[in-house]
């Protein structure tokens, strides 16, 4: 290498060190930008002489180094639509380029970012701090199904009313319930029931307990389940029910323990002043306690009559194992599962991001249902992507396509991820940049001194 090869060398320096001390400043001016990537420099040595024993250490190249793949510090946040990804993964984004007709426009690609401080604009359309569009998938509340894929869009979404059609139970009934009558009788089979009002078999419509038989009937009974229902127009209906023994299980002769399932046909009475349904249909157990009949589920209850509403062809699911007979020192029904699909019309008062990207609303009747799905899509390689400004990026070549989905990450609602800018560290870079430039300099100045003492020789 000569003098001037020197000279040519130390500018390279100069220019690689200008290069990473830009990269230091953007970092560091960066580091309370949500979502934001820092890059790193790395240098690449480049030989000026390349014969064996001749091997001279030539200029140098500088070449941004992304870190797409290191995540920053999760935040809490208080808006709700806020969201942080845990793990690999983009938001799937999209630009607005501008108003038409009074309507906003945008670009037709897809751009991907970490920035996840997305709120509702004015038309319920979710954006972040960057001006990027969340897309994905939007849900229909009720049906769960997606209606639109594109553009999310979180409106003032109206939940009709639903009518009851089906209930979900699951109980244990007591090998011996304690009954009123069972404490006087001393007797552990429950068979003062009318023979007219019992069922060992399936039956729709069931036998009916009649008002002038009530008391009887409570008397050697359990109070089953009570739950509230739903009409048409979304009034409630509380429907109470009661268990009753009907036959024990013997051996001898061979028979299993039979209980029937009766509801209230008047809400607004009490239990003995008004008349009590059969449901239509005996439940079976075998002498270990596990349901044997109905063998199917759900289990078909009919046209259920409750006051002036008829809820027309409701069913109960027991699912495999819901109802079991084992011995409770109680006496009484333990409940495990009861719920039902009804609801009374209601309106979104709040939102909330799951871990699996879903947007799921909460409306003023208690329901918490779907709205939407996160649009996330990860790359095979991360760092291959094209940043853009806002802290986007473009799927390039060397990225890979997009993937579409979590693929095992989460998502982290009421949360933003911060810049993964290390101030400390890039102070000690800022340090040993300055340091290096200030080198280069020098090697400049006393390859210049050199030449000068050579022209001088030569005067």
């Amino acid at each position: 290498m000569d003098l001037f090869t020197a000279l040519q060398t130390s500018v390279s320096g100069l220019q690689a060190q200008s290069y990473a001390i830009s990269n230091i400043s953007g970092n560091i001016a960066n580091s309370q930008t949500t979502g934001f990537k820092r890059i790193d420099t790395s240098f690449v040595d480049m030989m000026s002489e390349t014969t064996p024993k001749r091997e001279v250490a030539g200029s140098v190249l500088a070449q941004s180094q992304l870190t797409n793949t290191i995540a920053g510090n999760v935040v809490a946040s208080s808006v709700p639509t806020n969201m942080a990804i845990n793990g690999d993964g983009f938001f799937t984004v999209v630009r607005k380029t501008g108003d038409s007709n009074g309507a906003a426009t945008f670009s037709g690609t897809n751009v991907y970012t970490r920035r996840g401080d997305f709120a509702k604009d004015k038309d319920g359309y979710l954006v972040n701090g960057a001006g990027g569009y969340l897309t994905g998938t939007n849900l229909d509340p009720v049906t769960g199904q997606a209606t639109s894929t594109g553009l999310l869009r979180i409106g003032d979404t109206s939940l009709p009313a639903q009518p009851t059609t089906s209930l979900t139970y699951a109980a244990n009934l007591p090998a011996t319930p304690a009954t009123t009558a069972s404490a006087t009788s001393g007797s552990d089979v429950y068979d003062q029931l009318p023979a007219a009002v019992v069922l060992t078999g399936a039956t729709l419509p069931g036998p009916t307990v009649p008002t002038t038989g009530a008391g009887t009937f409570v008397n050697n009974s359990i109070a089953g389940p009570s739950i509230t229902a739903y009409t048409q127009t979304g009034a409630p209906v509380t429907l109470s029910t009661r268990w009753a023994k009907v036959q024990d299980a013997t051996t001898t002769p061979a028979q299993p323990a039979v209980w029937n399932l009766y509801y209230a046909s008047d809400p607004t009475a009490s239990a003995n002043a008004t008349t009590w349904q059969n449901v239509g249909t005996a439940f079976t157990f075998d002498s270990t306690g596990k349901l044997t009949a109905p063998a199917t589920s759900p289990v078909p209850l009919g046209d259920v009559k409750v006051g002036d509403y008829t809820f027309s062809g409701m069913t109960m699911n027991v699912g495999t194992a819901g109802l079991t007979q084992y011995a409770d020192t109680s006496g009484a029904v333990t409940t495990n599962t009861l719920s039902q699909n009804g609801n009374s019309a209601g309106t979104l008062t709040s939102v909330a991001i799951g871990e699996d990207g879903k947007i799921n609303g909460t409306f003023s009747n208690g329901s918490v249902l779907g709205l939407a799905t996160v649009g996330i899509a990860q790359f095979a390689n991360p760092d291959g992507l094209k940043a853009d400004s806002n802290g986007n990026y473009l799927q390039t070549a060397e990225s890979g396509p997009a993937l579409v989905g979590l693929n095992g990450s989460t998502i982290t609602g009421a949360s933003n991820e911060q810049s993964n800018t290390d101030i400390a560290s890039e102070f000690s870079k800022m340090i040993v940049t300055q340091q290096a430039y200030s080198a280069n300099t020098r090697v400049m100045s006393t390859a210049q001194t050199m030449m000068s003492d050579l022209l001088n020789v030569i005067r």
